[in-house]
């Protein structure tokens, strides 16, 4: 089916008061697991390029992008393509001709008045071209740089971040970590709750690889609805290489690549099958 746009997956997923994954693309086999994987579960995805990917890939955003938006087109399934943490603004100026219909530009590692002027400024710039923006506030733990271990977010401070720089969506702070190759995160539950009704916008949990399913329903059931997953394909994607690898004679990647693809797609079938069922004993408190 044709490539559709993030807002349009998110909406529909807010409405149902469900999760919708977003999967992080490295190589054109995560791309293929992660959309079999979506028409396995009968589930919209969104796929996601981060900016390490682009670089990952001699700093050329195009050609991977094109991939994704080839396979979204013969998708049974919605499917919509995503920029994910940048914070090089030149890059942030590729996502029009990329084909994307989002972005999450990641200034949280400035101080608040900066996060608020730099944020303001790449709203107003997708806004002028129809795109949807993602921002974050407070610091999601597990990375270098932006991503450096810090306060939760403040639903007040949140509500002032939303009303100032007019983001579409808020990537939140709520004690998921990215990079976490274990399932041990902790969420906050009554603390999304609270910025769920603090904010207008759609709340998006970052570092979703380290939360248990149970904490995930919870999450969603709360006030969570776009969940950015990457790891944990990676995590099945190496296991799958270095189980086939382990015949010394093979040389053809397609070998050890095709067994990897699939545990891509075994994982977000999962995933957004677990994302779609919610947490009945938690929706009594959404609005």
């Amino acid at each position: 089916m044709p490539l559709v746009t993030t807002q349009a997956i998110i909406d529909e997923a807010r409405a149902r008061r469900v999760g919708v994954g977003a999967f992080n693309v490295i190589t054109l086999e995560h791309a293929e697991g992660i959309v079999a994987g979506a028409e396995q579960a009968g589930a919209p995805v969104i796929l996601q390029i981060s900016e390490n990917a682009v670089k990952f890939h001699r700093g050329q955003l195009a050609p991977l992008a094109a991939a994704a938006a080839a396979l979204a087109a013969q998708a049974a399934v919605p499917v919509s393509l995503h920029l994910d943490h940048v914070e090089d603004t030149a890059l942030l100026h590729q996502v029009a001709d990329a084909g994307m219909s989002s972005v999450m530009f990641d200034a949280s590692h400035l101080d608040y008045d900066a996060n608020v002027a730099a944020t303001r400024a790449a709203a107003e710039w997708a806004h002028a071209r129809g795109l949807h923006l993602e921002a974050e506030l407070g610091k999601v733990g597990g990375k270098d740089g932006a991503h450096a271990p810090g306060v939760r977010t403040d639903p007040g401070e949140a509500a002032a971040f939303v009303a100032a720089t007019g983001v579409d969506s808020l990537a939140v702070a709520v004690g998921s970590s990215h990079a976490m190759t274990t399932r041990t995160a902790r969420l906050d539950h009554e603390l999304i709750t609270r910025l769920r009704d603090a904010v207008p916008v759609p709340l998006v949990l970052h570092g979703s690889s380290g939360v248990a399913d149970q904490d995930l329903r919870g999450a969603v059931a709360a006030g969570i609805v776009k969940v950015n997953i990457g790891t944990i394909l990676n995590v099945a994607f190496t296991a799958a290489v270095r189980e086939t690898l382990a015949e010394p004679s093979l040389v053809d990647p397609r070998k050890y690549l095709a067994p990897a693809r699939a545990g891509v797609s075994e994982v977000v079938q999962r995933m957004l099958s677990l994302l779609s069922e919610g947490d009945s004993s938690m929706v009594e408190t959404r609005p």
